[in-house]
């Protein structure tokens, strides 16, 4: 499962981070941060080659030596990033899609919410549950 999980507004500032554990909290920052680059160039190349827009995966934007990190984009050019541990290989392809798509649905109930002012910090406990289920359970 995933050890982080970010959202980021359009305009490249995050409304979400999570981490676990906890004290990689500034590495996990970074990888996300560094993400959104390669976040930039598979939308533009997108957009160059006419592609499905209705295509949100990005897939994997960038192996590391200890993890591994994929994108989502949605309509509204709000980002998703996931951080997987690479010593996870049972985790495929298309378990990572749904891990966005929940994710997805889960941001867009935030948004629906009228007391939530978009372009605030994310701070749903139903989010939150939503983030921590998907999150790795370290002992």
């Amino acid at each position: 499962m995933a050890v982080c999980i970010a959202v980021i507004a359009k305009e490249n500032y995050p409304l979400y981070i999570r981490s676990v554990p906890t004290q990689n909290e500034l590495k996990f920052h970074y990888t996300v941060h560094t993400s959104l680059d390669v976040v930039e160039e598979k939308i533009s190349a997108a957009g160059k080659a006419m592609a499905d827009q209705r295509e949100l995966y990005l897939g994997l934007l960038y192996p590391t030596e200890d993890y591994k990190v994929y994108g989502y984009v949605t309509n509204s050019k709000v980002k998703f990033v996931i951080v997987v541990d690479s010593s996870n290989t049972s985790l495929r392809d298309n378990e990572i899609r749904s891990m966005f798509r929940k994710l997805h649905n889960s941001f867009t109930d935030v948004m629906c919410n009228p007391f939530y002012n978009p372009g605030d910090p994310v701070q749903s406990k139903v989010f939150e549950g939503m983030v921590s289920g998907m999150m790795v359970q370290v002992s």
